[in-house]
């Protein structure tokens, strides 16, 4: 299969965790695939950057993006062929786009940024920072958790992405983002 950046052609209703660290998005990742009976995408970023520091001690840089984008969209273009009716996605080329601006000075790989905004998804699920956060080898911004928030609202905005933003427990992120969800189901 050829390395690309662009989503292959589906009829499944795409449903993306957004937002900082440590939010509790593969969680729910993870809860809506099971309710839904479906395929959830996992973060590539985390496999990719977790070899690379238990290999080198060394986190994410400008040159590991772009092996990053590739191993999400194949992930998410291999799974979209066995999901059934919504593919849930624990992240997205949009977030990588963010991540890359807020970290790198404001800088974006221009082949990303392209297919970071023609790339699709019906459904955003912003996860705000009312979580605890959790320390690992890759988190690594415990007290600029607002701050990201807010980057990663603008970009919904700026791009007019339709999102919602998820507070609360588990339980009532699960069940708002399933009421989201039926939404686009029905229509």
């Amino acid at each position: 299969m050829e390395e690309t950046l662009g989503q292959e052609p589906s009829n499944l209703i795409k449903v993306v965790l957004f937002g900082p660290e440590s939010t509790g998005k593969t969680t729910l990742a993870e809860q809506l695939a099971e309710h839904y009976r479906t395929e959830w995408v996992p973060e590539y970023a985390r496999e990719y950057l977790q070899e690379k520091w238990d290999r080198e001690q060394k986190t994410c840089e400008p040159k590991d993006l772009l092996p990053i984008a590739y191993g999400q969209m194949r992930l998410e273009n291999q799974l979209a062929k066995s999901a059934n009716r919504v593919l849930i996605c624990d992240t997205d080329l949009l977030e990588t786009k963010v991540y890359s601006e807020t970290y790198y000075t404001g800088t974006c790989d221009p082949l990303l940024e392209e297919y970071a905004l023609k790339n699709t998804y019906d459904l955003y699920l912003l996860t705000y920072i009312d979580t605890p956060w959790v320390a690992d080898d890759l988190r690594d911004k415990p007290d600029e958790r607002e701050r990201m928030f807010l980057y990663f609202k603008e970009a919904l905005e700026k791009y007019d992405r339709n999102f919602i933003i998820l507070r609360g427990g588990k339980a009532t992120r699960l069940s708002t983002a399933i009421e989201h969800i039926d939404k686009l189901l029905r229509t």
